[in-house]
């Protein structure tokens, strides 16, 4: 039976029992900010290789004009992610001992890893200012 669009029904009952939360974003954040770290060392790592075999030239461009703040919020994105990744890891360290497991504390935990991630970032990065 073809479906009918006054049909009250949704198209899936998924929908109307599951709610977006934040602990929900907090585990996509966490998949991405791993796969950035992943990349981040892996530029990081390039960068390093062509600075020992002595391709400083090759490199300057990302430090000169435009590309330089292209650079600087690169590196600025891979500091949040390398500390929210590292604070949401010991969130699940935590839930391997058993604990935080109650909803509500854990969209709390969820949102303030999220904003203090922001903490070293920030303190890092006003640090290389002065």
């Amino acid at each position: 039976m073809a479906s009918d669009w006054s049909d009250p029904r949704p198209m899936s009952p998924h929908l109307q029992v599951w709610r977006w939360h934040a602990t929900m974003a907090s585990s996509i954040l966490h998949r991405a900010t791993g796969i950035g770290n992943y990349i981040g060392a892996v530029a990081i790592a390039i960068w390093i290789v062509l600075l020992a075999f002595g391709a400083e030239g090759s490199v300057a461009f990302l430090f000169e004009g435009w590309m330089a703040w292209v650079t600087r919020v690169g590196l600025i994105l891979l500091t949040y992610s390398v500390s929210y990744h590292w604070l949401n890891g010991l969130r699940h360290l935590m839930w391997d001992f058993g604990k935080g497991f109650d909803p509500q504390g854990s969209n709390f935990r969820s949102m303030a890893i999220m904003f203090l991630a922001l903490v070293p970032t920030i303190a890092i990065w006003l640090g290389f200012g002065s």
